[in-house]
């Protein structure tokens, strides 16, 4: 018997083949098993290596327990390419949110929704599955990045369709198929939830949603408290070349060794805590605490950099457009024309971005001791406060002072003027 019309388009819509962000732990474990029993189509996992501090492959090993087969198992180590072409380029723009959010989850997802593209793509998938929740900003940011690179492609989100919105689901869930679930999590694990890659840590959810709640000393991870921190300070050198490290105290490092080390030097010093309050881009408020130590300490080294090495307007110009850029990063649109175009801008910037900071660190705070470049615009001659032997005529001073009062003079006296009447 042939099939309805309706039948037809849905069986049409089905995907064949599912690209699935893959961690291992138990919400991708569940996710993986659904999309098995609800779509019955073939799913290929995918795990990355961003810097999380935690072994991927066992990632591996659970997905053959759960029929995954060998070839369509993808574990990739990509470190350096998310500091290459993910954070550096966002720290060229001195890029936070809100002030203060130095955006480390966001950065990421960019990276993970090309590689589940790139994997789609390799291996004839027509749709990718993700375990980003639907109050999130996860969701956007991954799903307009895979939009932008696979127009067509089908996203699956588990979390927008299913029912098992706690914790206890999940576990009954696995339970019930027979998904291996590890003591933590069977625990309940930490009273809140944790995202983490070579940028950062981040803290949310939980006991945290009380935004008048001080979290414990013992939640943050990578950083001792300031109070605990040496007593002695400690000062480091950081080499530029066109806006971005390329090595400390002397010497030649790579993107993901420049920034592992300075999470080890900041870390030491209690550098990097931030508890914030944001606004998510579908519409609510987060409370969320966050450990950056070392994007803390890029973020100060490179202002210092382009402090003597960036003329004053192209400076401010940057300093405009830098909240713009980093909403389009909080909010998904790495990929959009108007980043890519931002980008451009940005970079071009930073070809006389070259030189050595000296940072000290100390008990939490970061402190610019010294900053030098063969591009510096830095002219002592002039700027001395003491004779300069004529390389700044003072007197000029004057007119540029009376045409810059101007407009404000012709606005006194139009004022004077009606007050007499």
């Amino acid at each position: 018997m042939s099939k309805s019309k309706p039948a037809a388009k849905a069986a049409a819509a089905q995907p064949k083949k599912v690209v699935l962000a893959y961690s291992g732990g138990l919400d991708t474990s569940v996710i993986l098993k659904w999309l098995q029993d609800v779509y019955q189509c073939e799913v290929v996992t995918f795990t990355a290596d961003i810097g999380q501090g935690e072994e991927v492959e066992p990632a591996r090993k659970k997905a053959l327990q759960m029929g995954i087969k060998k070839e369509n198992i993808f574990i990739q180590d990509l470190r350096e390419e998310f500091v290459r072409d993910f954070v550096f380029p966002m720290f060229r723009a001195n890029t936070v949110y809100e002030g203060e959010y130095l955006l480390g989850t966001s950065i990421a997802r960019p990276l993970i929704a090309k590689q589940l593209i790139e994997i789609a793509k390799k291996t004839g998938a027509d749709a990718i599955s993700h375990g980003a929740t639907g109050k999130g900003n996860d969701q956007v940011r991954f799903e307009l990045g895979a939009y932008a690179l696979m127009p067509n492609v089908k996203v699956i989100a588990p979390w927008r369709e299913w029912d098992l919105l706690s914790r206890e689901k999940l576990l009954a869930y696995a339970d019930q198929h027979g998904i291996p679930v590890d003591f933590k999590k069977r625990k309940g694990g930490a009273p809140y939830s944790m995202d983490a890659n070579l940028l950062h840590i981040s803290y949310e959810g939980g006991i945290l949603e009380d935004p008048d709640f001080a979290p414990e000393e013992s939640m943050w991870r990578i950083t001792v408290s300031p109070e605990k921190a040496p007593a002695k300070p400690q000062v480091i050198e950081l080499t530029y070349e066109k806006g971005d490290i390329v090595a400390i105290d002397g010497k030649k490092l790579s993107p993901a060794q420049v920034l592992t080390q300075l999470n080890i030097l900041g870390g030491k010093h209690g550098i990097g805590r931030l508890d914030m309050v944001e606004n998510r881009y579908v519409g609510m408020k987060s409370r969320g605490c966050y450990e950056t130590p070392g994007g803390t300490i890029m973020l100060k080294g490179h202002r210092a950099i382009e402090s003597i090495t960036m003329d004053r307007e192209v400076l401010a110009l940057k300093d405009d457009l830098m909240p713009r850029y980093a909403r389009m990063i909080y909010n998904g649109y790495w990929f959009s024309p108007e980043r890519t175009l931002l980008q451009g801008l940005i970079d071009a910037s930073q070809a006389t971005v070259n030189g050595v900071v000296k940072l000290k660190l100390y008990k939490g705070t970061i402190m610019c001791v010294g900053r030098s470049s063969k591009n510096s615009l830095f002219d002592q001659r002039i700027s001395t406060f003491d004779d300069d032997g004529g390389a700044y005529n003072q007197a000029d001073a004057a007119g540029f002072i009376k045409l810059n009062a101007l407009r404000m003079r012709i606005a006194a006296n139009l004022k004077k003027g009606r007050g007499k009447k």
